[in-house]
């Protein structure tokens, strides 16, 4: 089997570059974990070329199998890419920080924010969600699943995630698409490899990976040792960023379990801040920076939020920091190419089943909807007005919509 290898990136950039186009992506980026890979495939892949469209692929078939938030953890790796261990940190800090300042803000201001939160707009971030995705479908499935086989695979993949739609069966219907792959696939010489560097030895992977673990099994052992709220606090959301797989609406269960009945947060500032989360851009995962807020024992306020934010956020680095280095070594593998085919047709399929649900069915209820939808994703398409215009329009056609209908 060919093995060409290409690079990702045909030149390092610098810390501030990664900042600035994250930190642009963190203020438009609404939809969810799925809209945010659409847009960033739209950034990395087709508009700056900083990634292959394989090596993008592979990055997101990486971070679906790791525990945590998979559009961050995309973020971070292609920040990591681009301009090492600084770039990691400034592309996680601009994809995360205007979603979670929005959401700290709230936390300080619940009644006026939430009042002057309109329906409408909200409604047209949703539809504009629709179109995004459906560009990254239909880019990802031409690139990634050019014949039956893969073709064949993809639409498995998203009937079976449909059918069972849970956090695990998307790993399992992954691994499968791997199993698939090898079994039924040929080398037919589209065996490039297309590196994801990022600059880091199989040492410092290995050592993230323990310090991962590490930190996962003495949290809990030295918070009951030692009574501190702040322990406390860094122990739980360290915990729910460490064992949710899915990221995004999955972790909220675990969060309110942990919040709720200790007494820290009650039900109702829960439910407003999970209401709010869905009207900023970015992460879900910010919403621990509203939790951390409105805490009732101290740390809160702003500390509270940083305090919660980071423990949510840090196995999210050690881990890409700890599987990167290997997983470009296995990718390397005659074999495993083959698996990752199989695999990057699979995620094609969670994709196409994410559109379904839940971007369509939340966001499409009418003509209108659909007409809004279907007017975005020829902006985007067709006229390649940029992501941010679209998002913008789209907010302010939902809102005429609102008007219109009242």
């Amino acid at each position: 089997m060919a093995t060409n290898k290409q690079s990702d990136s045909r030149e390092r950039g610098s810390v501030w570059e990664v900042l600035r186009v994250f930190l642009r992506l963190g203020v438009t980026s609404f939809g969810g974990p799925v809209a945010h890979l659409g847009y960033f495939r739209e950034e990395f892949v087709v508009r700056k070329k900083w990634l292959h469209e394989k090596a993008y692929a592979d990055l997101v078939a990486l971070c679906q199998f790791l525990p945590g938030p998979a559009s961050s953890q995309v973020g971070i790796a292609i920040g990591l890419s681009r301009a090492g261990m600084p770039g990691a940190v400034a592309a996680w800090l601009g994809f995360t920080l205007p979603s979670a300042a929005a959401l700290v803000a709230f936390g300080y201001s619940i009644a006026a924010f939430g009042d002057a939160i309109n329906q409408g707009w909200l409604h047209g971030l949703k539809i504009v969600a629709v179109a995004v995705v459906a560009q990254a479908v239909w880019g990802m499935a031409r690139s990634l699943c050019p014949d039956p086989p893969r073709l064949t695979i993809a639409g498995i993949a998203a009937a079976c995630v449909l059918a069972w739609s849970t956090p695990l069966s998307q790993v399992a219907v992954i691994l499968l698409g791997g199993v698939a792959g090898w079994l039924i696939l040929k080398a037919d010489g589209d065996g490039d490899h297309a590196e994801i560097r990022s600059g880091l030895g199989r040492t410092a992977g290995l050592i993230a990976l323990v310090a991962f673990f590490a930190i996962l099994i003495a949290l809990p052992i030295l918070a009951k040792a030692v009574p501190n709220q702040t322990l406390a606090l860094v122990d739980s959301f360290y915990r729910a960023g460490s064992l949710v797989f899915g990221g995004g609406h999955v972790v909220l269960p675990l969060l309110q379990s942990e919040t709720v009945p200790p007494g820290w947060v009650s039900r109702d500032a829960f439910l407003a801040g999970y209401g709010a989360a869905q009207a900023v851009p970015g992460p879900l995962f910010t919403f621990a920076a509203y939790l951390g807020t409105v805490m009732g024992p101290a740390p809160n306020g702003w500390l509270g939020g940083l305090i919660c934010l980071l423990a949510i956020f840090a196995p999210s680095f050690l881990l890409v920091i700890g599987a990167l280095p290997f997983w470009d070594a296995i990718r390397r593998i005659g074999t495993m190419q083959l698996a990752l085919r199989g695999i990057n047709a699979a995620v094609v399929g969670l994709l196409l089943a994410a559109l379904y649900d839940p971007v369509w069915t939340s966001a499409i209820g009418s003509r209108s909807d659909f007409m809004l939808a279907l007017l975005a994703l020829l902006l985007l398409q067709v006229w390649r007005v940029p992501p941010w215009l679209v998002v913008v329009l789209c907010a302010a056609g939902g809102a005429g919509l609102e008007m219109i209908a009242r």
